[in-house]
């Protein structure tokens, strides 16, 4: 299995204006769609073995 690293240094979005809370959103709503496909790809078996159910799904790929 691989590991995917979503790790992303965020400066101050209020020094740049609307520009980067938009970029901000738009970068938080890929990472939930990543998530989301990634988790969904898992079979049932898979979800167990790490403690989740497909109904944790979304409320995972919210999570921040």
């Amino acid at each position: 299995m691989s590991a995917i690293d979503t790790n992303r240094i965020h400066g101050g979005a209020g020094s740049l204006g609307i520009g980067s809370k938009i970029w901000a959103a738009l970068s938080a709503w890929n990472d939930a769609r990543v998530t989301r496909n990634a988790l969904s790809r898992l079979t049932d078996r898979e979800l167990d073995d790490i403690g989740l159910c497909r109904g944790d799904i979304e409320q995972i790929a919210r999570a921040r």
